[in-house]
């Protein structure tokens, strides 16, 4: 399976390009913004693609001839609601347009956990989770065998490779970005998490049976 991984540069992106490339089952193109940036890929065994997440051209280019697409591209936290609508919303919109016109099937959107739920929005960013809500609605009414992962606040810790996975988790948590790397691996081919909305955080159980047991 040949893997697509947009926001390859990104905390989680880095962590799921490594896995993948040591991975003999799959294949691993980063999509990247600059060449600068290539080395670190290249040095993996990843095939690299410049693309810009704001031009059309630039993401149909990218994702030809791929299986899957992974999107884990975000503006940051600090950058203001026009970047976040431009790349978490419309550049989320031209992705999932661009692997609709290519036949690709596979799609998992890295999201946030509470899209869903204003109430649970933090103060200053809901133009943050409403984008993410939009582009995970998009996803959901394609044509592509989805999987939208939520994870809650994003730590630096070492992965403990177990989590806790629902549906509806109903609470705050904290997740590690490398276990989110592992779980958009393990995920890629488990048709238990086609279709599927899941929200995650660490936890006390394997990935593995965490997501087959989805509830």
């Amino acid at each position: 399976m040949k893997v697509l991984v947009v926001g390859a540069n990104g905390q989680i992106g880095r962590h799921m390009v490594q896995r993948l490339a040591k991975d003999e089952h799959h294949q691993v193109k980063a999509m990247i913004r600059k060449q600068e940036q290539a080395d670190f890929f290249t040095h993996l065994g990843a095939e690299t693609v410049i693309a810009d997440l704001e031009t059309e051209d630039d993401i149909f280019r990218a994702t030809e001839g791929v299986d899957t697409v992974v999107f884990t591209a975000g503006s940051g936290g600090h950058t203001g609601a026009d970047k976040t609508i431009l790349v978490d919303l419309e550049g989320a919109f031209k992705t999932i347009e661009a692997a609709e016109k290519h036949n690709i099937k596979r799609f998992i959107m890295v999201s946030a956990l509470h899209s869903d739920t204003p109430k649970n929005w933090k103060e200053g960013m809901e133009p943050y989770y409403t984008v993410k809500k939009r582009a995970d609605e998009r996803l959901r009414n394609s044509s592509l065998y989805y999987t939208i992962l939520r994870p809650g606040w994003l730590t630096n810790e070492k992965p403990s490779g177990k989590i806790e996975a629902s549906l509806h988790l109903g609470k705050d948590g904290s997740i590690s970005r490398e276990n989110v790397a592992d779980i958009v691996v393990q995920s890629l081919g488990m048709e238990e998490t086609f279709k599927q909305t899941i929200e995650l955080i660490d936890g006390d159980t394997a990935i593995q049976e965490a997501l087959s047991t989805i509830k």
